[in-house]
């Protein structure tokens, strides 16, 4: 299963960028996440995790598996039957706008059953994420 969003924001790809990896304050820009802590400090780098508490969800732990620094990172969570990467990518724009993909996807087992459970949620929360990274960065 896989559920996907996007959106064009008026700030550069630097901008979106550090608003983006800054996970503990993601609470403060998406009502899809009530609390956000780093397992680590220091920048965000493959290996690094971060376990997010969501609304509706269990707390989950996320370990980025991919980083391209300044423009995309996908990050991992395991939860019996389902294995989740959640992916993040920025694409400048010509006119110093940035466009942010952002996309869940889910296989296992029971991605299937999840899928169709909480497919409503995960689009809402993709999308909640995607506007709230627009207003923030956008203020920034």
């Amino acid at each position: 299963m896989r559920f996907e969003t996007g959106t064009e924001i008026a700030a550069d790809v630097e901008q979106v960028w550090a608003v983006l990896v800054d996970v503990p304050r993601w609470p403060e820009w998406t009502a899809s996440v009530r609390q956000a802590e780093r397992g680590e400090s220091g920048p965000l780098a493959i290996g690094a995790t971060a376990r997010l508490t969501q609304p509706k969800l269990r707390p989950a732990v996320w370990r980025v598996t991919e980083l391209t620094e300044g423009r995309e990172f996908t990050w991992v969570s395991d939860t019996p039957g389902v294995h989740t990467r959640g992916e993040h990518r920025l694409l400048p724009l010509p006119d110093g706008r940035t466009r942010v993909e952002l996309a869940i996807d889910q296989s296992g087992p029971l991605a299937g059953l999840i899928g169709r459970l909480y497919g409503g949620l995960l689009r809402r929360y993709l999308r909640l994420e995607a506007d709230g990274l627009r207003a923030r960065a956008e203020r920034s």
